[in-house]
């Protein structure tokens, strides 16, 4: 693709309030947020709400944007690509997660434990961010290039 590609991205809250991290061979092989692109003609949430059944099997619902960052050519993605990542968090009900190819394992994790993970592309920084504020996690600042 000769254009930046708008994607999204969901960090996923289960009932014991435990975020959905997936380990994918994509990004070399650490843990990151499901997600995947925006089609032509879909809005940002359908797309999202697609992707995360498309690669999860989960739905989603309590849906806030939470970030919106850029990625040119990151050596850790398999590809060269330009990326606009616009990431959300939301809740599911589900504790049962299918894995589509995209993925090879998944981990239900709690906030505090995302040091013991090794985390892809940005991931790490926004998930750091979200565990630091001090408001519920599902109230959240919008964080930009960060």
């Amino acid at each position: 693709m000769r254009y930046p590609e708008p994607t999204v991205g969901a960090i996923i809250f289960n009932p014991d309030n435990k975020i959905l991290l997936c380990k994918s061979h994509k990004w070399n092989n650490k843990y990151i947020i499901p997600g995947g692109h925006i089609e032509l003609g879909e809005e940002m949430e359908e797309a999202l709400k697609r992707e995360i059944l498309e690669e999860t099997g989960l739905e989603i619902y309590d849906i806030q944007l939470i970030s919106i960052k850029e990625s040119v050519h990151n050596e850790s993605f398999h590809e060269k690509k330009h990326f606009i990542f616009i990431d959300y968090i939301c809740k599911t009900d589900s504790y049962n997660v299918i894995l589509n190819e995209e993925a090879q394992e998944y981990e239900w994790v709690d906030l505090k434990e995302i040091d013991n993970y090794d985390l892809g592309g940005f991931i790490k920084l926004l998930l750091i961010e979200l565990k630091n504020k001090e408001e519920s996690k599902y109230k959240a600042e919008i964080f930009y290039n960060y």
